[in-house]
């Protein structure tokens, strides 16, 4: 609901002015720059770990954080901010990524954490949560979809690029939404750690992948999916 006409009330339309003024109220809704969204997968973590606190990043995890914090600032884009889920895993590849977009403002959110987005079809044997799980986690997991990926504000001047750091769960269901395919699909892709995802978000509304788990900037022995 962030298309021009839904953000105006037509009921107030002037009757003397027709046309013209709604053309004009319409052109102060329309957004005038692209987002670009980064959805970056956090690193390798400790399996093992019993409790969030735990599952911190393997050293190779580390490894890979460095890897797509380099890459990210190779692309020389001037990146707004990062977002990235209140998890530990994913706190501390940000951090490690941060290091290398000095400046870049970081923001944590309890809304990008790991979850069950939605029943995958077809079904998978080897995970099968809890039925409860999926309300829960679902409606947390498409709020940060309707929150995060949209079309820029209409006071928006310039294109903005923004990094997200978070899961391959929340990655993947974002991206059908994204994409208007059936969400239900999300099981279908798989997500390397580390991988950068690619979103582009023009002022009209159409969304394009630019990129979908990229890892082609890792050695090869570096490249896990756990």
């Amino acid at each position: 609901r962030r298309e021009p006409l839904s953000l105006i009330n037509l009921k107030k339309k002037n009757e003397e002015t027709g046309e013209e003024e709604l053309a004009s109220r319409l052109g102060h809704c329309k957004a005038k720059a692209t987002r670009h969204i980064f959805l970056i997968r956090h690193s390798q973590y400790n399996l093992d770990g019993r409790a969030d606190k735990d599952r911190t990043l393997t050293p190779l995890g580390r490894e890979q954080a460095e890897l797509t914090g380099h890459r990210l600032a190779s692309l020389g884009l001037k990146f707004d901010q990062i977002i990235h889920s209140s998890m530990t895993r994913a706190t501390e590849t940000t951090e490690i990524i941060s290091k290398h977009l000095p400046g870049v403002k970081k923001i944590s959110t309890d809304l990008l954490r790991e979850g069950a987005p939605i029943e995958p079809d077809p079904p998978v044997s080897h995970w099968k949560p809890e039925a409860v799980q999926y309300y829960e986690d679902g409606a947390r997991i498409e709020a940060a979809f309707r929150n995060f990926i949209h079309r820029a504000d209409a006071k928006q001047e310039e294109d903005s690029y923004e990094i997200f750091v978070c899961h391959a769960n929340v990655i993947r269901y974002i991206v059908c939404r994204a994409l208007q395919f059936p969400p239900e699909g999300w099981l279908r892709m798989s997500l390397n750690n580390g991988s950068i995802t690619h979103l582009v978000i023009r002022p009209n509304g159409r969304v394009a992948l630019r990129t979908l788990g990229d890892t082609g900037f890792m050695p090869p022995e570096k490249i896990t999916r756990t």
